[in-house]
């Protein structure tokens, strides 16, 4: 037994110097590929998190890979280890997808969020610039946009993050193999991020993207109502050049994305105001579809196609 102990501890250590310094193979399982864990990665501009690497079966340095990074990162792989006992499955459709060749080779990176802080982190910052200061008074008062740290999240993904990812695994380091994604306030941030950084990223999935701009605890018509057009004028002036990158936004009708049609019309309509259109950004509705996680694992194959589909 101590024999079979010390040759499991070496596998572990093994497979963590392959894949970096900091980087130990995580805890929660996966049913495909291979999932390390670096915890609390070291970070001057925001508080330090744990951040998972999944790579596919058979990955290999003498190959590159596209790279997705995902927020809520400890909502994708294990449902043992969630708060809900769900997940994504981001390895099972990956992995599946990638073995019917139907996207290219990806990692996904899945940043973990925390709790507390998890709405300022992902709430798309610079749309306070654009309220009235009679409107950001308003908003300011409940959701205390002192506290707004989306900037920093971002510059932490873009100059700490993805500088480590890029040295300790064969990625493909150009903004068209790069890309973000994520749900609800993820979705936010998601799209956020690729308007800030159009030449880090070449895409972003939003699904059941937060339109509602405001936490389930605040959730009142006014701050949305102060939020959601904010947002879309900040869309307006900061959308990347159309259809040079791609946009994936997507909705159900049950549970919290029953509210979100009205709101995501007028992102829409920014959109194509823009120049947007097909192949390059879709909005997909899909009835029947909650805001869980589970429902995102459901349709997780279209936004990764979307992004990541061969050509």
């Amino acid at each position: 037994m101590k024999k079979l102990f010390i040759a499991l501890l070496l596998t572990k250590m093994l497979c963590a110097n392959a894949a970096g310094d900091g980087m130990v193979v995580a805890d929660a399982g996966v049913s495909g590929g291979k999932l390390y864990e670096y915890k609390n990665f070291p970070t001057s501009l925001i508080q330090a998190r744990n951040v998972y690497v999944w790579v596919p079966e058979n990955y290999s340095s003498q190959k590159r890979y596209d790279v997705v990074y995902m927020h809520d990162g400890q909502m994708l792989f294990d449902a043992e280890t969630t708060w809900n006992h769900q997940e994504w499955k981001v390895d099972e459709n990956v992995s599946a997808l990638i073995a019917e060749g139907k996207i290219r080779d990806c990692i996904v990176v899945g940043v973990w969020n925390i709790a507390e802080s998890r709405f300022h982190d992902y709430f798309p910052q610079k749309t306070l610039n654009y309220m009235s200061e009679a409107e950001f008074c308003e908003f300011d008062k409940e959701l205390d946009a002192s506290r707004m740290n989306a900037d920093s999240y971002l510059k932490f993904i873009v100059n700490e993050l993805k500088p480590y990812i890029d040295k300790n695994f064969s990625t493909n380091k150009g903004r068209e193999h790069t890309f973000l994604m994520g749900s609800s306030m993820g979705g936010l941030i998601s799209l956020y991020g690729l308007c800030e950084y159009p030449d880090v990223f070449g895409g972003a999935a939003c699904l059941s993207m937060h339109t509602l701009m405001v936490t389930s605890k605040l959730m009142n018509i006014r701050n949305t109502e102060i939020a959601a057009p904010a947002f879309c004028r900040y869309l307006e002036e900061k959308l990347p050049e159309a259809n040079r990158s791609k946009i994936y936004i997507d909705y159900g009708d049950k549970t919290l994305d029953s509210y979100y049609a009205p709101y995501q019309q007028k992102i829409d309509d920014v959109l194509r105001r823009k120049g947007w259109h097909v192949p390059y950004w879709t909005t997909n509705y899909y009835a029947g579809m909650a805001h869980t996680e589970t429902d995102w694992a459901k349709r997780l194959f279209i936004p990764f196609m979307f992004l990541l589909e061969k050509e």
